[in-house]
C-alpha cells in the first residue's frame, strides 16, 4: 500500500486560442507551468481544448456548418506529431502528469476527426490516447466514435489513472470498465455548454456526474471544462443577439476536484477561466471500499458480467499481407569483343 500518493491535483478551466493549434498549445503550455509551479503533479484540461470545440453543430444546419468543418480539420492536430510533441515537452520539462483533449486527424481521410484524450507521464511518454467513444447528439456531425482499444488505466507516479470525454462520464460500463481496472484517479474532461437546452444546467450536471463516478467507485475525480470565450462569441455568433446571449448564458462550465465520497476536496470553479488545485490523498479510497466496492465484493459476478472489446478497429485489415516487391535485377556489364580475339 505504499503507492498510494498524497499530492496537488490542477483542474484548467480555461477557453482555448479557438482554431489556432499552434497558439492554444502555447496556452496549454503556460498553463501547465502555472499549474507545475504551484504544486500541481497532475494537470487536466478541457475536452478537445486543442483547437476548440464544434459549436456550430448546434447553431446551424449541416451546409452551412460544413465550412466550418473544414476549418477544424485544418486545425486539428495529428497524434503523434509537433504539437503532441510540444505537450510531451512541457510535460517533461515540469515533472507532470498530463492528460489534455484535442481534435485528432488521421492520414487516412479527410472526413474522419476524432474527440481524444492525451494522457501524457512526467518523463514526456504518452501514455494514452483515447478517443470519444461516442460523440453526443449534434457531436455526430464533426466526430467519428473510437473503439474500445483505449478504454484503458493507466499507471502513472500519481496513481491508476483513467478518463472520459464529457458525455461518456454518463456511460455507466466505460466507467465499470476504468474502475474494474483498479482506477483510483478519474480525469473527466468537459466543454462549455450554453447551446445546450433551456432548462440545462450544464455546471449541475457535470457536478452530479463527477460526484456520481466518485462516490460509486470510491475514486477521486478531475473534472476539467473549456469556456466560451469572446473570441469565439464573435466567431460564431456575429451580428445575432440571440446567439450571442446564448452563448454567454451562465453556468455552462463547472471544473474542480472530487473525493472518494462524492463531495468536492475545494471550492469548484464555475465559468471563469482559472485553475483549481486540490488534495488527493488516495488512502482515502480504502475505508469506503470496504462498505461498497462494486468491483470486488460488493458485486455478483456470478449474475452480472461485462465485456469489452479491446481490440483496435482500423479501417481496413489484410488478411494476407501483400507480397514484397521483386528485387530489383543487377545491372549488366556489356563486353566487346576486339578483332585481335577475334
Amino acid at each position: 500500500m505504499d503507492n498510494l500518493r498524497r499530492f496537488t491535483a490542477a483542474a484548467v478551466q480555461a477557453a482555448p486560442v479557438y482554431l489556432d493549434p499552434a497558439a492554444t498549445v502555447d496556452k496549454a503550455v503556460a498553463l501547465i507551468a502555472e499549474a507545475a509551479g504551484n504544486g500541481a503533479e497532475l494537470v487536466v484540461f478541457p475536452e478537445v481544448f486543442v483547437p476548440g470545440y464544434p459549436y456550430w453543430n448546434w447553431t446551424m444546419n449541416p451546409v452551412q456548418g460544413s465550412p466550418w468543418f473544414e476549418r477544424l480539420q485544418r486545425a486539428s492536430v495529428e497524434v503523434p506529431g509537433p504539437h503532441v510533441d510540444t505537450l510531451r515537452a512541457a510535460a517533461r520539462q515540469h515533472g507532470v502528469t498530463v492528460v489534455i483533449g484535442v481534435n485528432e486527424r488521421v492520414p487516412y481521410s479527410l472526413g474522419v476527426l476524432y474527440n481524444t484524450l492525451l494522457t501524457i507521464a512526467p518523463d514526456g511518454e504518452l501514455l494514452g490516447v483515447h478517443r470519444k467513444l461516442v460523440p453526443t447528439w449534434a457531436e455526430k456531425l464533426t466526430w467519428t466514435g473510437g473503439d474500445g482499444s483505449s478504454l484503458r488505466v493507466h499507471s502513472t507516479p500519481v496513481g491508476p489513472l483513467g478518463v472520459l470525454a464529457c458525455g461518456e462520464n454518463t456511460n455507466t460500463l466505460a466507467r465499470f470498465a476504468l474502475l474494474a481496472q483498479g482506477e483510483l484517479i478519474h480525469a473527466s474532461c468537459y466543454i462549455a455548454l450554453p447551446v445546450a437546452p433551456a432548462d440545462y444546467d450544464m455546471a449541475d450536471a457535470i457536478a452530479v456526474r463527477t460526484a456520481a463516478h466518485s462516490f460509486e467507485g470510491k475514486v477521486f475525480s478531475v473534472v476539467a471544462c473549456s469556456t466560451v470565450s469572446p473570441e469565439i462569441v464573435d466567431a460564431l455568433a456575429g451580428d445575432d443577439e440571440e446567439l450571442r446571449k446564448q452563448f454567454t448564458r451562465p453556468r455552462s462550465a463547472l471544473s474542480g476536484i472530487f473525493g472518494p465520497d462524492g463531495r468536492p476536496v475545494s471550492d469548484p470553479l464555475v465559468d471563469d477561466e482559472g485553475i483549481v488545485y486540490g488534495e488527493i490523498d488516495l488512502a482515502r479510497c480504502i475505508q469506503p471500499k470496504q462498505m461498497h466496492d462494486i468491483v470486488g465484493h460488493y458485486n455478483r459476478f456470478d449474475v452480472f458480467r461485462l465485456e469489452v472489446d479491446n481490440r483496435p478497429r482500423p479501417p481496413v485489415t489484410f488478411t494476407v499481407p501483400p507480397a514484397p516487391a521483386p528485387a530489383p535485377a543487377p545491372p549488366t556489364t556489356a563486353t566487346t569483343t576486339s578483332e585481335e580475339d577475334a
